[in-house]
């Protein structure tokens, strides 16, 4: 198998392969490209020798590219982000249970973010003699499980194992329709070498089309009521967290927004939707949005406030709204809920638009409001940020400073490495949160599949020190030179897990633990010199540690990667903080 800029396969192994009857993995590989997927993801294993056989037989034209990754929450952390960038689903293949094992994290960080991705594993041989593929080594008797879909089947909305070489056809069709089925999500499919290697019958027919279900339009009744819920309010406010990768739902929320004078805030954000200088937007801080709000809209936000610490006043009524407004994967929620509207997010605003008209008076004088409101804002953040231009610097300042050197194509992939109250996205779908699951090491390969989607992007992984650790930054630094994604990749050095340390001053803020000189099972040191990981894949590297050398040091990262189409890692030093 070869990586994605290498081509495998022949005209002369295509005309073979066209003359005789197709494999099971030929099946397979034909129809995940036919229904839409460009790459697959693979850490191979000696599971995969019918799909590495299929690869080079079949034409580059007839199946997705190979993309060979070191480590397999790469894999799926790219699929992720490539999804995030184009709103393409991916494919994932991995190797039997002990490389499935390795892709858990990434399956619940997406099924959390409702992800389309198609995850494969090879399982072991069903067979010891007597069939092509049955089991020719020991670890294929000490990788079998009773049940190895069990590893993901929670996270998994459809899971399935591959029995016969024609289903290599119908598979990948049915799982693509259901992973894009709103919501959307990951699905599983299992796959033993003996199906994968045998050949599909002659006399079996194409798989039927099997579109994705959308959500639907609401309901009439519904929007007559939300309407009349919006008009009885005189500071309503919407809560979101993130948006949709073609960006509809900024054009719709803009709107009924600006001409309502109806408030915005991005809560918890995972993926930002309007731009910061939108005159409705009120930042990211749920307190400061909720107080003084008469009614909230709740536009596919799974937590759009913390109850114990900002929960609404009982007077105040909440509209949730989405595909799964209640998110019923989620056992314990009790958001206040007046009203759900089920349906698709866009539809449901752009029916809000329609049905409310023209723009009451009261709207106008909410809109001046909002736009002092928002300059305000804006000018304390700026204020706040450039207070931290010291050695170490602030965090708010390091965000302030990627925020200056993004365009309105940019992307910034942030695990626990940037302030979104200190940022001024130009547009949507620029500012991408790791999402609520938490899982670790999803930032910097997130934004290598972004990259990946367009070389030509500024894609900025900003992570923290241990976030980049449990990134298997050696895996994401090879992958990055082996494909040339000139990746800016921001270290935010404080030498100590600070989110952890931060939940336990929260729980405990007179306690042993917080008054200690060094908080148990906190601490990073000694730490690794990070431009050296990066620099052993050729990456240009630099170490910044006072806040006057941030910009210089952005704009040569710039450089190297606008003139070389290389890799760049900065490991920024900053101070430890009580809020970031």
């Amino acid at each position: 198998m070869t990586a994605i800029n290498g081509k495998s396969g022949s005209s002369d192994a295509a005309t073979t392969a066209s003359k005789r009857s197709r494999t099971g993995a030929e099946a397979l590989l034909t129809g995940l490209k036919r229904d839409g997927i460009d790459f697959i993801f693979s850490n191979s294993g000696t599971d995969h020798p019918p799909i590495i056989e299929a690869f080079a037989a079949l034409h580059p034209d007839e199946r997705p590219e190979p993309v060979i990754v070191p480590h397999e929450t790469a894999g799926v952390a790219m699929a992720h982000g490539y999804y995030l960038a184009t709103g393409r689903p991916q494919a994932v293949l991995v190797h039997v249970n002990v490389g499935l094992a390795n892709c858990v994290m990434g399956m619940i960080n997406a099924a959390s973010d409702d992800i389309p991705l198609v995850m494969m594993s090879g399982r072991t041989p069903l067979t010891e003699t007597g069939r092509p593929g049955g089991r020719v080594s020991p670890v294929q008797y000490g990788q079998e499980m009773y049940d190895q879909t069990a590893l993901v089947r929670e996270v998994a909305k459809f899971s399935y194992e591959m029995r016969y070489p024609e289903q290599g056809d119908l598979l990948p069709r049915r799982a693509i329709a259901l992973a894009k089925s709103a919501p959307s999500g990951p699905v599983y499919l299992s796959l033993p070498r003996e199906p994968l290697m045998e050949d599909v019958p002659d006399h079996i027919a194409p798989a039927p089309v099997q579109e994705p279900a959308a959500a639907g339009h609401p309901a009439p009744e519904a929007i007559a009521r939300a309407v009349k819920m919006l008009r009885a309010a005189k500071s309503p406010v919407i809560l979101c967290q993130r948006g949709d990768p073609e960006g509809r739902l900024a054009v719709a929320l803009a709107r009924l927004a600006e001409t309502h004078g109806i408030g915005v805030a991005e809560t918890f954000v995972v993926r930002n939707v309007l731009p910061g200088s939108h005159p409705c937007h009120l930042g990211h801080d749920p307190k400061a949005a909720i107080d003084g709000a008469d009614l909230l809209l709740v536009i596919d936000a799974s937590v759009p406030w913390i109850e114990a610490a900002h929960r609404p006043a009982p007077d105040v009524p909440v509209i949730q709204i989405g595909a799964d407004p209640l998110f019923r994967r989620l056992p314990v929620r009790s958001f206040r809920t007046d009203l759900a509207l089920q349906a698709d997010p866009v539809a449901v605003i752009e029916a809000l638009s329609e049905a409310m008209g023209a723009p009451e008076p009261a709207a106008a004088e909410r809109l001046e409001a909002l736009k002092v409101r928002t300059d305000a804002r804006r000018a304390r953040a700026r204020s706040v940020a450039e207070a931290g231009v010291s050695e170490p610097m602030a965090s708010e300042w390091l965000s302030h400073c990627l925020s200056e050197i993004m365009d309105e194509d940019s992307m910034l992939f942030s695990e626990l490495g940037a302030v979104p109250g200190m940022m001024q996205m130009k547009g949507p779908n620029q500012l991408f949160n790791s999402p609520h699951s938490g899982g670790l090491g999803w930032g910097l390969p997130a934004a290598l599949g972004a990259q990946l989607a367009d070389r030509d992007r500024l894609v900025i992984a900003a992570i923290g020190d241990g976030s980049y650790m449990f990134a298997n930054p050696v895996a994401c630094h090879q992958i990055a030179e082996a494909l040339q994604l000139p990746i800016l990749t921001i270290v935010k050095n404080n030498g100590i897990w600070n989110a952890v340390r931060r939940s336990v001053v929260g729980a405990y803020p007179d306690g042993a633990a917080a008054k200690a000189n060094e908080m148990p099972l906190t601490s990073l040191q000694p730490q690794p010199d990070f431009c050296m990981i990066a620099a052993a894949s050729r990456a240009h590297v630099e170490t910044v540690k006072h806040g006057r050398d941030l910009k210089a040091a952005l704009e040569r990262a710039l450089k190297v990667i606008r003139e070389e189409k290389r890799q760049v890692l900065l490991d920024v030093r900053v101070a430890l903080s009580d809020k970031h």
